[in-house]
């Protein structure tokens, strides 16, 4: 059973076990609303070696029980980040986990190799990604692949902890999970979002420029407890959960499955201060 707030992730303290999910805090907008330093973490948006321009809109659209994004991590870089996002940050006190992205291994382990010597406290890679050396599979979706990029990064991160965001587009999650704690990932997260469409009925075409998008919010969070609960038994990692979390009781549920801290993303894009009514609510589970 699951008692007391504090979590220890991979050897970093957090002061509870809520966590603001990647590309949904917004450095500068989701501060007006919260000290950052009162959640366990806060995970910053995506960056890259160089900056990503990302998609073309429309890129975002509602849909039953969730929402649908193609995003494509438009991020300023990494140096930009470790110039604002990340000071401004640690200068309010927050854990910080940098979600990493790349298009090579190469990628991949410069970002992480610049962030190793910084003040963050933790790295996520985000591995959804597309392969462009493997005509754009995603590093996610083969566990030989998303090894050799664990590999890759833990050969320059240093001491800092590196934690793998697994996609459920996958026929077996708790083989990739096995493969990247293998190669020596320090964590897992999961899920990532699943792939889906909407169809606009009056162009009878895609809603999305890019057809399809990731699919987040409720609508997923049965899926994301099942693939937790496998998570959990495949593997001896500290896990951090997510997808579709909008109560303390969708948290709780999570870490009954397996998660040791979750992470709030879609329900924050639909009230800013989400993350911090989920955390009192939890309490009433765990305190």
């Amino acid at each position: 059973m699951v008692s007391g707030l504090c979590v220890d992730i991979c050897g970093v303290r957090f002061k509870n076990p809520i966590v603001a999910a990647s590309g949904t805090f917004n450095t500068r907008e989701s501060s007006l609303y919260y000290d950052p330093a009162a959640l366990g973490c806060i995970t910053t948006k995506s960056v890259s070696l160089e900056p990503w321009t990302g998609n073309a809109a429309p890129k975002i659209a509602e849909t039953h029980g969730g929402m649908l994004n193609a995003i494509g991590l438009s991020n300023r870089g990494v140096e930009n980040y470790i110039r604002n996002d990340l000071k401004t940050l640690k200068s309010a006190g927050a854990t910080v986990m940098a979600s990493v992205v790349g298009h090579t291994i190469e990628e991949y382990a410069s970002v992480a190799g610049r962030l190793s010597e910084t003040d963050v406290d933790l790295l996520e890679l985000n591995i959804s990604c597309p392969n462009v050396k493997q005509g754009g599979i995603s590093f996610g979706t083969d566990a030989k692949t998303a090894a050799a990029l664990v590999e890759g990064v833990k050969r320059v991160s240093g001491a800092k902890p590196v934690i793998v965001k697994l996609t459920p587009n996958v026929t077996d999650i708790t083989e990739i999970a096995r493969a990247v704690e293998g190669a020596g990932a320090d964590g897992i997260s999961l899920i990532n979002t699943l792939r889906g469409m909407r169809i606009d009925l009056k162009t009878k075409e895609p809603v999305l420029t890019t057809g399809s998008g990731g699919l987040s919010g409720p609508a997923i969070h049965p899926v994301a407890v099942h693939m937790v609960y496998q998570t959990r038994r495949a593997v001896k990692t500290p896990i951090i959960g997510m997808g579709g979390v909008m109560t303390g009781a969708d948290a709780y549920e999570l870490m009954l499955a397996g998660a040791d801290a979750v992470a709030v993303g879609t329900a924050a894009l639909i009230d800013p201060v989400a993350p911090i009514r989920i955390l009192e609510e939890l309490k009433e589970y765990i305190s």
